[in-house]
């Protein structure tokens, strides 16, 4: 079962890829800074993924406008992740759950991604949002079951409209 409204959101670690290297971002870390926005998505370097990213990058200014800082989670190596990022023009922090322990944590892994596309791995994250506030209570929670539909971005913001 998937993390829901009113829970804690649990805490992680993962790697994000900065211009100085690998660097290591915890969750616990960022509680109390800003409401928090995670976004989970099955893969790097797939079109409704880079769709998504590159949207919330260049709409991030309405994001820090409402207070909030925007992650970016998939199951890719941080390395994988950076060079999406540049290629597309990403500019929202990617964080790597390469080990799937955070998809699992939050309830959203696949038992079997896409297995009618032969894509049968599992762990792979659904795609989802997370609206984790200041205290880190989650929010706002939407877990997409197909891999092509987004989560409401205008729920997400009016979510952190209602927190402002």
């Amino acid at each position: 079962m998937s993390i829901k409204v009113g829970d804690k959101a649990p805490d992680f670690t993962l790697v994000t890829l900065a211009a100085d290297g690998p660097q290591i971002v915890k969750l616990s870390d960022e509680i109390g800074k800003a409401n928090i926005v995670l976004v989970f998505v099955p893969a790097a370097f797939t079109g409704v993924c880079t769709t998504e990213l590159c949207d919330l990058s260049s709409g991030l200014n309405a994001y820090e406008e409402l207070g909030a800082k925007v992650f970016g989670i998939s199951g890719d190596s941080p390395f994988a992740q950076g060079e999406w990022a540049k290629k597309e023009g990403i500019t929202i922090p990617l964080l790597s759950d390469y080990e799937h322990k955070v998809a699992e944590a939050y309830g959203i892994a696949y038992t079997s991604f896409l297995p009618e596309k032969n894509l049968i791995f599992g762990g792979v994250a659904k795609r989802s949002a997370f609206v984790i506030d200041k205290e880190g209570v989650v929010q706002y929670a939407e877990v997409q079951e197909h891999p092509k539909d987004l989560p409401d971005f205008g729920k997400v913001k009016a979510t952190l409209q209602s927190l402002a």
